[in-house]
């Protein structure tokens, strides 16, 4: 693990990278100190490293590796969406297939994006979540469109339009505040609805409400 200088403490977003390799960690390091306003405060080379970080320097945003020694990247994240849900986890994986995906959004992970994903496109995932919004990269949605399951037979659907319209704002990434300002509607009403639709699905994070989205087609 790599504490950093003080100085990478004052303001910013607050990054923990969690990779076990040393390349791809400098790698990550070196695309994001270019930018004034996130700051990586320490790595880790696992999940146990990971949450140890976390709780020290308390960050807004870890980027969490999916494969690491002693506890990997799923198993950490379930732990930290528990114990320091503030810190909003972007898992960062070479896979991009579904079942890798639903064992992210399952975690607590608020987004999914592949270790090759260019770094305008990093510092877009970081700010989204760091908004309290969520992020999966393109082809991971491409992904999740491409293999959502067609053969099972429908059910009715609890939710009403306007539900629908909140969730599918929800699973594009939307924020609360933006949501409101897309449907001319306040923010308050749109928490509400959030809850209503968790409460109807019997879901509990974004993440799970993006998951039921695409599995559902509400998504296009």
């Amino acid at each position: 693990m790599t504490y950093l200088t003080e100085s990478a403490l004052h303001k910013g977003i607050k990054i923990v990278i969690a990779d076990d390799h040393r390349v791809v960690l400098e790698g990550f390091i070196a695309r994001l100190e270019r930018e004034p306003d996130i700051k990586v405060v320490a790595t880790a080379s696992n999940g146990v490293e990971a949450i140890e970080m976390v709780k020290v320097h308390q960050p807004d945003v870890v980027l969490m590796d999916v494969s690491m020694p002693i506890m990997n990247g799923i198993e950490a994240t379930e732990v930290l969406a528990k114990e320091y849900a503030e810190a909003r986890v972007l898992m960062l994986t070479m896979h991009d297939n579904r079942e890798y995906i639903m064992k992210v959004m399952q975690s607590g992970a608020v987004g999914y994006m592949l270790k090759e994903i260019s770094a305008e496109k990093m510092v877009q995932a970081i700010k989204t979540v760091h908004q309290g919004s969520t992020y999966f990269c393109e082809s991971t949605t491409q992904t999740l469109f491409s293999q959502q399951i067609e053969a099972s037979q429908p059910t009715a659907n609890p939710l009403s339009r306007r539900e629908e319209s909140v969730l599918r704002l929800v699973a594009q990434g939307g924020s609360s505040k933006k949501i409101a300002q897309l449907l001319n509607i306040s923010y308050r009403t749109v928490e509400t609805h959030r809850q209503n639709i968790k409460h109807k699905l019997d879901l509990h994070s974004t993440a799970e409400l993006a998951k039921y989205a695409f599995e559902h087609g509400l998504t296009k």
